[in-house]
Formats: structure tokens, C-alpha cells, sequence
């Protein structure tokens, strides 16, 4: 399937920007130049599995992420700059400030919301999906999870609703090898993650989740099918997450050193690179310019949030609601 050269580029600078954003929301946290409150949960090493997902979707497509959704959000077309304020809790961010890494959310691109409990978004997603499904149209859902949350009730209630309802929604599970510390393949009984989207009547793929190309080109055919309103898909991306669970030292990294190198061998990133220069597409030059564009962005991003203000604690008040 051929991508059009600027296209290639585009998803090359996106990856590349969730990197570099990645790499400094977790530098800021761990006592950079400001105050980083809450948690940070690091996406680097599967940035091709949010980029070649959200390059097939729309802008009135929705997404659902997770407690790792920086990615997605930057896939999505999300502003770094209000990212990276409310990282900092700062009232110019995406939720004023009051949300932080693991909950930010823009409906205006069709970004639903993070969500700092696993698998609590599956059902907030099937639910848009329905919705998706009542309004007409072919608008789809795409929901991103790891492969913990597979082991949640969550996700058995919504891949069931959504099968049964034949809802247009693509199930994205980034299977990382490890909730937390406990590889999967201990946790999923059968130590298969898709048999258990066969079990509720779906078709599913596993694809390279280090290989933008191929989950682009997996992701595009699905995509496509689930606009028309035929059921639910299921897709697995292989990866890895180079840092620990979160960026603390209070949880000790229990994966083998290894294992961990074998996979930074195949960072997706210098490998999609290296694919580029053999094809011709860019120069090492070419390379070189895009990081150093994506550099100055990420520092304007975090020149912005340190600028910004904090709430004032009358804003406590607002967005507050109760049925």
C-alpha cells in the first residue's frame, strides 16, 4: 500500500514529537525547572501504534485513551502546548488545570478523554460508540488500552456489548508485555489476548506494534470496514514501554535489563528512519531538521507552562456537576 512521501514525513515528525514530549514531561517531573504534580506515565517506545492508528482516523472520529495516553492525544492533533500546561496543572491547560497527564480531554478533535483507571475506558467508549451508531453517519470509536486491562470486567462487558450490538468501534490493545511488573503471558490464561476477542464473536489482527508502516496499513482496512456499521474489530500491537510503570522510583523496575535492551534495539522511531533514508524520502539533514523543529516546539510547550498560572482556588468551584 503506497503512503504518499509527505504523509510519511508527517507520521515520522509525529512519533517523533511524542518522544520528545515524553522525554521532557518525564525530565520536568522527575525535578526539572517546575513543579509537575501527579503522575506521569511515560508512552515512549510505542509511538508507532498511536500514530499509525490515529493518521487513518477523522477529526470527528472519537478516541478514548488510557493512564498512558500522551500518544494518542499528540496522534489526535492534540496542542502540546495545553498539554504540557496541564501536566503542570496550569489554568491554561486542557482541563484548567485540574486534570493533569492522566485526564485530558478535547471533544473538538474527538478526544473523549484519558482515564487514570484500567480499562475504565472501554465502556465510555463502547457508550460513544452506541452513540456513533444512533447518530447515523460513519463516525467510529477507536479505544486504547494495554494489555492489564484485559484482565478488568470492564473489558469483557464492553467487547460483549459491542459485539452484540455491532457497534462501530475498533478495539486497540497496545499489549506493552507487562502490567506493571507481571508479564502477560502469566496473567491471560491461554496466554493469548485475542482468543479472547474470538470468544465474543470478533474478527481480530496482531500486528508489529514497532512498525508504523504496518499498523498504519492494518489500522487503514479496518477502519475502513468498521465505518460500515458491521461490528466491532479487535486489534493487537506487539510493543514494548522502555521506562518503568511510571516515572518514580517508588515501584522498582522488575523486568529483565535484557529484555529492556533487546527491545530499545527496536525502537520504532530509528527504524522507521532508516526506512525513510532507504527509500529516499528524507536525508540524514532532513532528520536532523525535523528534531531540531520538534526540540524548539517542546521547549515553547514548557516555556508556555511555566508562564501560565495556576488556578486560583475559586476556580475549585467551577465544572462542577452532580445529577
Amino acid at each position: 500500500m503506497a503512503i504518499d512521501n509527505q504523509e510519511l514525513i508527517r507520521m515520522y515528525r509525529t512519533m517523533l514529537t511524542i518522544r520528545r514530549f515524553d522525554e521532557r514531561a518525564s525530565k520536568e517531573f522527575r525535578g526539572g525547572s517546575g513543579t509537575v504534580p501527579g503522575l506521569v506515565h511515560s508512552y515512549i517506545g510505542q509511538e508507532a501504534i498511536a500514530t499509525g492508528v490515529c493518521f487513518n482516523l477523522r477529526l470527528d472520529d472519537r478516541i478514548v485513551s488510557n493512564h498512558r495516553g500522551h500518544g494518542h492525544l499528540i496522534s489526535k492533533g492534540a496542542d502540546v502546548r495545553r498539554m504540557m500546561a496541564e501536566i503542570f496543572g496550569k489554568k491554561t491547560g486542557y482541563c484548567k488545570g485540574k486534570g493533569g497527564s492522566m485526564h485530558i480531554a478535547d471533544f473538538g478533535i474527538g478526544i473523549l478523554g484519558a482515564n487514570g483507571i484500567v480499562a475504565a475506558g472501554l465502556p465510555i467508549a463502547t457508550g460513544a460508540a452506541l452513540a456513533a451508531h444512533l447518530e447515523g453517519g460513519d463516525k467510529i470509536v477507536a479505544v486504547f488500552f494495554g494489555d492489564g486491562a484485559t484482565q478488568e470486567g470492564e473489558f469483557h462487558e464492553s467487547m460483549n456489548l459491542a459485539s452484540i450490538w455491532k457497534l462501530p468501534i475498533v478495539f486497540v490493545c497496545e499489549n506493552n508485555q507487562y502490567g506493571v511488573n507481571t508479564h502477560y503471558k502469566y496473567a491471560v490464561a491461554g496466554g493469548s489476548i485475542p482468543r479472547r476477542a474470538k470468544a465474543y464473536n470478533m474478527p481480530v489482527r496482531s500486528v508489529d506494534g514497532n512498525d508504523v508502516v504496518a499498523v498504519y496499513e492494518g489500522a487503514k482496512e479496518v477502519v475502513a470496514r468498521t465505518r460500515e456499521h458491521i461490528g466491532p474489530y479487535f486489534l493487537e500491537f506487539k510493543t514494548y514501554r522502555w521506562s518503568m510503570h511510571f516515572e518514580s522510583d517508588a515501584i522498582p523496575d522488575m523486568r529483565p535489563k535484557e529484555e529492556i535492551e533487546a527491545w530499545k534495539k527496536k525502537c520504532p522511531i530509528v527504524r522507521f528512519g532508516k526506512k525513510l533514508l532507504k527509500m529516499g524520502v528524507v536525508t540524514e539533514k532532513d532528520l536532523a531538521d525535523i528534531n531540531d523543529e520538534v526540540m524548539a516546539k517542546i521547549q515553547d510547550a514548557v516555556d508556555y507552562a511555566l508562564e501560565s498560572p495556576l488556578p486560583a482556588p475559586e476556580d475549585a468551584l467551577e465544572d462542577v456537576f452532580s445529577v
